[in-house]
Formats: structure tokens, C-alpha cells, sequence
């Protein structure tokens, strides 16, 4: 026999605004077509420290990317908070 508690069924989770979604798949898309046209950054110049722009472009879409991410992530939050 199975000692764990029986758990209750989980309360139907109503689907979210069309708004919400299209937003938060709007700030997910923003760095993907940013990173997707490679021929806006696949030059050398300019530089910056020492590094071609190829390079210091990608890297501060790191930092872009997980902005845009959190971004999304807050907006799909709020959507959910306001169906209680």
C-alpha cells in the first residue's frame, strides 16, 4: 500500500487572454528574428574593446534575450493573476 496522500484533482485551468499570449510571444520572437538576420551583424566594424561588432552583438543579446525572456514570463504572470 501506497502511504502518500491522496492528492485533490487540480481546479480546471481556464486558457489565457489572446492579448497576454500575443505579447509575451511578441518579447520570445523579438531576439530570435534579432539573432535569425545574420547579415545585420556579419560585419567587422565598429568595434568595441577590441572585438568586432559579429561578436559584441551576439554576446549582448545574451543579456538582451533573457530581459525579453523575463519580460514574457511577467506578462503571462499578470494574465494569470487577473483570472482569480
Amino acid at each position: 500500500m501506497s502511504s502518500d496522500p491522496v492528492q485533490p484533482a487540480p481546479a480546471a485551468v481556464r486558457p489565457l487572454p489572446r492579448s497576454a499570449t500575443a505579447i509575451a510571444g511578441l518579447l520570445l520572437l523579438v531576439p530570435l528574428v534579432a539573432l535569425a538576420i545574420v547579415p545585420v551583424y556579419a560585419t567587422d566594424g565598429p568595434r568595441l574593446w577590441g572585438f568586432p561588432f559579429f561578436y559584441w552583438y551576439q554576446f549582448l543579446w545574451v543579456f538582451l534575450a533573457s530581459g525579453f525572456t523575463y519580460g514574457a514570463h511577467r506578462v503571462i504572470l499578470h494574465a494569470r493573476r487577473g483570472q482569480q
